[in-house]
This record gives structure tokens, C-alpha cells and sequence, in this order.
């Protein structure tokens, strides 16, 4: 029976491919990754015993610390596995055609936001920025019309391909080494 991993992300998402990072270091082959968008939802999946594995950022080299972890960690009891960091690399999607000039809004996870706040600052100053649960979330939702098409999202690269999204510009995070430290926990 594979072991399952909860993921604070959906399909898209860099706790995705933390966790697919984790498995691939301690060789583990047989999981599947079940997609709980929040670190709360993660920790209550442990806590239920519907996942086995739960894997969530608490810090980024630039954007500091993920609220939203330490907020859940406070009300769970869980064990930490391994501590363990992946490149985010962050890229600016939108829906295709578009241009720059199109863009109204920015939508990302808040700790996104944070690592890109000197980019969007410089290049986007009069465009409004909108805080989401989720990178691959935003992205998807994009491509959905669940926001105006006027919307970027920042988000994984993976993301362009997933949800039929173009890649306006890459790497926008404000550093070029922008580490994101990830927990993977159990009971």
C-alpha cells in the first residue's frame, strides 16, 4: 500500500516538489501525494491518520518565516522527520496572449509575494497584489476564469504546462538563491 503524503499545495505547488524531493532522497517509491492546499489541513490529515506523511514549509532564505506553519504547528502534536531545503525559483504567469500591459493584479501564496517584493516593487508598482492560499492555486484559478483574465500569477514554472498558462518572465524572485526550508512530519 503506498504511503501517503500529505502536501501543503495543490498539483503545482513547491510543496509538491519538496515532497517529491523528499521521496526521491530517502527512497521512497510507492507514496501518493494528497493535495491539502493549507499546513493546518496537513497537520489534521496526521492527526486523522489519512496521511501518513505530511510535508509543508516553516522558512525561506528571504521571505523568512511561513506564518500560516508556524500558526498550525501551534495547534498540532506531531514528529519532524527531516528538515530539508529546495530551490524556489518563481515565475510570472498569466493566460496566453497576454501582455504586460494587460496585467491588473499579481496573485500569490503571501510568502511568494514576499520573496518577489523588490521585483514587484520596481516592475509592477501600480498593478494591485493579491494574497492567495496557494502559488499553484492562483495559477490554476487563472486558467479557470475563477479570476479576471487580467490576473498573474506567481507560481512554479511546472504550472505554465499544468494549467495551459504562459511564462511572462522567470526567476522573479528578488534572490538568485532562494531557498525554502520544508518539514516532512508524521505521528
Amino acid at each position: 500500500m503506498p504511503i501517503k503524503i500529505g502536501v501543503a499545495g495543490m498539483k503545482g505547488s513547491f510543496s509538491e516538489e519538496a515532497a517529491s524531493y523528499y521521496c526521491n532522497k530517502e527512497n521512497i517509491t510507492d507514496y501518493e501525494l494528497v493535495y491539502l492546499t493549507s499546513v493546518n489541513n496537513v497537520l489534521e490529515s496526521l492527526d486523522k491518520g489519512e496521511s501518513d506523511l505530511g510535508v509543508f514549509p516553516i522558512e525561506n532564505s528571504n521571505g523568512g518565516i511561513v506564518y500560516e506553519a508556524v500558526d498550525a504547528m501551534s495547534k498540532h502534536v506531531f514528529n519532524i522527520q527531516k528538515l530539508f531545503e529546495i530551490d524556489v525559483q518563481h515565475c510570472l504567469h498569466v493566460l496566453p496572449g497576454k501582455k504586460s500591459s494587460d496585467i491588473t493584479q499579481i496573485v500569490s501564496h503571501p510568502q511568494a509575494l514576499k520573496q518577489c517584493r523588490m521585483y514587484l516593487k520596481s516592475k509592477w508598482g501600480n498593478v494591485e497584489l493579491k494574497e492567495y492560499s496557494d502559488t499553484a492555486s492562483s495559477a490554476k484559478d487563472i486558467s479557470e476564469g475563477k479570476l479576471p483574465e487580467t490576473s498573474a500569477a506567481i507560481a512554479p514554472r511546472i504550472c505554465s504546462e499544468l494549467y495551459g498558462l504562459e511564462i511572462l518572465e522567470e526567476s522573479i524572485q528578488d534572490l538568485k538563491f532562494n531557498f525554502t526550508t520544508f518539514i516532512a512530519a508524521n505521528k
